[in-house]
């Protein structure tokens, strides 16, 4: 038995089955409700594929003459689903019984009994049933009531879509155009003009220049029908889009916002001049701003997103408009703005944009709103990329920010950290403020990795002699009195060691694997993740401490050495400044008594663990050096480590050139295209914006930007075969990605000298993808061919199958069916990935969070650990974080981090990491991270796949 389409969809809770007996018994009963229950029981089996013809009879007997409005419907609805046809196609005897019914319904006194029979008659494809129906259809175009009037028009329609349909109804469209005229009710006229739409385009466009005056007046419905109607006719016809585009730039006054969101959608698509964007852009910012929903802002900035893309200096001067988008609480719509926002920068509008940013800034401080954090987070990120971008601003932005180095957000204040230690360097006239303001805040700062970023930065920049004594003295300040433990409190540690073996879950101790900025491991401590509390074992005399003074405590040795390295540089840096020996000495004496103390705190049983071997080496290693100075050593110290610095920024600068530059590469002209002068061209009566439709046209057509058919080898790469040659039926089909569908083009050759029947295309998916839709049934002529097509939706970024089969009835034996099993199709999870960038501070949160590792050990026949890792980067479409700087030198090991994105918003993060063995191969891992399963296995497949192959 085929498979049958069905037009309905209704829920079956499985249960116990209805015998053909029992419904039987119900329906020729008098009971209005048991009648009820029986058909909607007789509708079940139907759609699960029971014919149970002996009900037929039953039905036309004791149901058809039921006055009760939901039998009447019910019946209709099974009607609907039942065989109609023998098994040649033509209409079974017994359904001529119902055509007087279906008359009575359509001449019924109720409106509802009428208006479900006209749309029960909209899915009925036997013209010897519809034949008899047509004046009564006719007749219920002058019906008083609307509702049956706009089902009458759409049954008018389907009927004169059957094949038959121009036999049965040829003056259909004069009629309707006739009944549009006089017609009142907007969705009556709605069904009208739709169905001059789709079945006599020259009339509905007749009918709407005639009334091109009113169109502003028409209802909702009716509007969104005359922009389908208008890119479909443009489609055919681009020369006569010029005075379509007028009436689209009318409806952008309508009230309804679908309208004017398809207006929008519709102008851009049919029209590149800049008025016509410029009116799409300010709809899409209006609209971004009246609309409450969060779904439909993340759509209207997705269509400002590609209007930036393609039309960039006519968004420049919306950017304001967008910005105001902020004012949303929700977190993705702030970061799509602030994203849209920061490619719309000019020297013009710099100012403005900043100012607007600090403003939200000052407001996350206000309230404690749901992730204030993390949008204080994303606004100081995006002050960053201005300052960079325009260093002008740096002096407006840097001294405000420097007040969220105390954050609690950690995110936020290492991003201000950063931030400030570029600005320093770029920018010298700030130097001095900047100093002044960090040490005057720095006790504020509660961060263990804020404190080290602000330390290197008193270390390098404290250059005159004032600067350098306040930052020794600062950091004495937060460290406190020295020592940082007495005898007795060591004792009191002892004896609570000795009697509390197991240690608490609190305890700031605790440690977890980091990755570090190399794609390295590490173990961190949990206080550096964590704000200052007091410290658990200093009571006492040191119940008000410092900052320096409480992370340390907390048993956070690296800072201790960050402490030492910084107090190191300023006092060389002392000695170059000040002139009294003795001042030299005692910040000497000070800042080597302050190292000594640190090494026995590391070293005592105060703290849960003792210091480790590179911390107690790198403190060692500054008191040895203040305590035997060269030359040497101090250029070094005060000059190597900032040279270091400024080339690092120098190669990061380089690097964004050369990307913006590749962003910037457009198609070019080729040699004997044509060149169109804008003020000699014809004007021919033309408007401002025909004219500047024209030209744009032109300048596309001249620049190359006009969509061009992809490279025939693509397409050949697309093309899979299903069937073998050998097969009766030869399938193969090319697959189009197109980022949530997937769109299968089969071509089916009917390679025998007999005709196919019932042919179908039988489709299976595993993974995140759904079929749309069945592909229908076709009949093939021998040795001829048909292109069949089915559409797959795709959920996630998972590698999918799809796999079926085609079946088919012969001429010769039409019992008989012949099954052809296809070859699978393996969707490739390269069509969802591209490549992106995000922070080294990002990629390590992330990495931190996200729970689904892949772990890849490297099999390759490559020996080479660069053309390794640049081969892993072309094979997963991913782009390395790691700077060409850090991935310079010979030393048989290398480490490098990969991201990409999807088109679903999932983050891939990829880690590799290789060593050159003596025998001269590879070996190491490929960690692949991400928040889904699914992404992370695919990854790892593909990687799998692809390293074995070399290159």
């Amino acid at each position: 038995m085929m498979e049958k389409s069905c037009t309905l969809l209704v829920h079956f809770d499985k249960g116990t089955p209805a015998l053909a007996n029992e419904i039987k018994e119900a329906l020729e009963g008098n009971d209005v409700e048991l009648k009820i229950e029986a058909l909607k029981k007789a509708i079940m089996l139907l759609l699960n594929g029971d014919t149970i013809p002996q009900l037929f009879i039953t039905i036309i007997r004791y149901v058809l003459p039921s006055e009760d409005h939901t039998v009447q419907k019910l019946l209709l609805l099974y009607l609907e689903i039942v065989e109609k046809t023998d098994s040649k196609g033509k209409i079974l005897p017994e359904m001529i019984l119902i055509c007087q019914n279906l008359r009575n319904n359509l001449q019924h006194p109720n409106e509802y009994i009428r208006g479900v029979t006209l749309r029960f008659l909209c899915r009925l494809n036997e013209a010897e049933i519809i034949e008899p129906l047509i004046p009564s259809i006719l007749a219920n175009l002058e019906h008083r009531h609307p509702f049956v009037r706009r089902n009458a028009v759409m049954a008018i329609m389907f009927v004169y879509r059957l094949p038959q349909g121009e036999t049965l109804l040829d003056s259909a469209p004069e009629i309707i155009d006739r009944f549009l005229a006089s017609e009142q009710d907007p969705s009556s006229k709605r069904n009208a003009f739709l169905m001059l739409f789709n079945c006599a385009q020259d009339r509905a466009v007749h009918y709407l220049f005639t009334h091109i005056g009113r169109i502003i007046e028409w209802g909702e419905q009716l509007q969104m029908v005359v922009l389908e109607l208008i890119k479909k006719v443009c489609r055919v016809n681009k020369g006569e889009k010029s005075k379509y585009i007028k009436i689209i730039i009318s409806l952008l006054d309508a009230p309804s916002s679908a309208v004017v969101y398809e207006c929008a959608g519709t102008l851009v698509s049919l029209s590149s001049a800049p008025t016509a964007i410029k009116a799409a852009a300010n709809t899409y910012s209006q609209l971004l701003l009246s609309q409450s929903d969060n779904n439909v802002k993340l759509i209207l900035l997705d269509r400002i997103s590609e209007l930036k893309a393609s039309h960039r200096e006519i968004m420049i001067e919306l950017v304001m408009d967008v910005l105001r988008a902020l004012s949303s609480p929700n977190v993705d719509i702030r970061r799509k703005t602030l994203d849209i926002v920061l490619d719309l920068i000019t020297p013009r509008n710099i100012n403005q944009v900043v100012m607007m940013l600090k403003k939200e800034v000052v407001k996350t401080q206000s309230g404690e709103l749901e992730k204030n954090g993390e949008y204080r987070q994303m606004l100081v990120q995006a002050i960053y990329s201005c300052a960079v971008k325009f260093p002008e601003v740096a002096s407006t932005v840097v001294h405000p920010l420097m007040d969220f180095l105390g954050d609690t957000n950690v995110a936020s204040a290492l991003d201000v950290a950063v931030f400030v230690r570029e600005i320093i360097e770029t920018n010298p006239k700030l130097r001095v403020s900047i100093i002044m303001r960090l040490l005057d805040t720095f006790y504020q700062i509660r961060n263990s990795r804020v404190c080290t970023h602000s330390l290197w930065i008193i270390g390098e920049y404290c250059l005159s002699l004032s600067e350098v004594e306040s930052g020794i003295a600062t950091i004495k300040q937060c460290l406190g009195e020295l020592p940082f433990y007495t005898a007795s409190e060591e004792k009191e540690a002892q004896d609570a060691t000795k009697n509390s073996q197991v240690v608490s879950s609190t305890t700031v101790s605790s440690r977890r694997p980091v990755i570090l900025a190399d794609g390295t491991y590490a173990t961190q401590s949990a206080a550096l993740e964590t704000a200052m509390s007091a410290p658990v074992l200093v009571q006492g005399s040191l119940a008000s401490v410092g900052n320096l003074r409480s992370l340390i405590l907390s048993g956070d040795f690296f800072l201790e050495t960050v402490v030492a390295c910084t107090l190191t540089k300023l006092v060389l840096r002392l000695e170059e400044i000040q002139p009294s020996k003795a001042e030299v000495n005692k910040a000497t004496t000070q800042a080597l008594l302050i190292m000594v103390s640190m090494l026995q705190l590391g070293q005592s049983s105060v703290l849960p663990h003792p210091i480790d071997n590179d911390s107690r080496d790198r403190i060692v290693l500054c008191i040895r050096l203040l305590c035997y100075k060269g030359e040497e050593v101090r250029k070094i110290w005060l000059e190597s480590c900032r040279q270091s610095f400024v080339k690092m920024l120098a190669d990061k600068q380089l690097l964004e050139t050369e990307e913006t530059k590749a962003k910037a590469q457009i198609l070019s002209a080729q040699p004997d295209d044509l060149i169109d002068f804008y003020h000699l061209k014809s004007r021919k009566g033309l408007s401002q914006l025909e004219l500047e439709d024209a030209v744009q046209d032109d300048l596309k057509r001249a620049t190359g930007e006009f969509t061009k058919d992809k490279d025939d080898a693509n397409k050949l790469n697309r093309i899979l075969q299903l069937t073998g040659f050998s097969d009766p039926v030869y399938a193969e089909a090319y697959v189009t990605v197109n980022h949530y569908d997937i769109v299968l083009d089969v071509t089916v050759i009917n390679r025998t000298k007999e005709t196919l029947q019932n042919l179908c295309l039988e489709l299976a998916t595993m993974g995140d993808l759904k079929l749309v839709e069945r592909p229908q049934n076709y009949t093939l002529a021998p040795e001829s061919s048909k292109q069949i097509k089915a559409n797959i939706k795709v959920s996630s970024t998972e590698t999918g199958v799809i796999f079926g089969n085609i079946v088919y009835e012969t001429s010769s034996n039409v019992l008989e069916r012949t099954v052809i099993v296809l070859n699978d199709i393996h969707i490739d999870i390269m069509d969802y990935i591209s490549p992106a960038s995000c922070a080294d501070v990002s990629f390590r949160t992330m990495w931190a969070e996200f729970e689904w590792e892949n772990k890849v050990a490297v099999n390759t026949v490559i020996q080479d650990e660069k053309e390794f890792l640049n081969h892993v980067v072309k094979a997963t479409n991913m782009k390395c974080l790691t700077t060409p700087l850090a991935l310079e030198g010979e030393c048989g090991v290398l480490a490098a981090n990969l991201y990409a994105k999807s088109v679903f918003g999932e983050d891939a993060l990829v880690n590799v990491s290789v060593e050159k063995q003596a025998d001269g191969k590879l070996s190491g891992y490929i960690r692949i991270r991400s928040k889904t399963q699914g992404i992370a296995l695919s990854l790892g497949d593909k990687i799998t796949l692809k390293q074995k192959g070399g290159l």
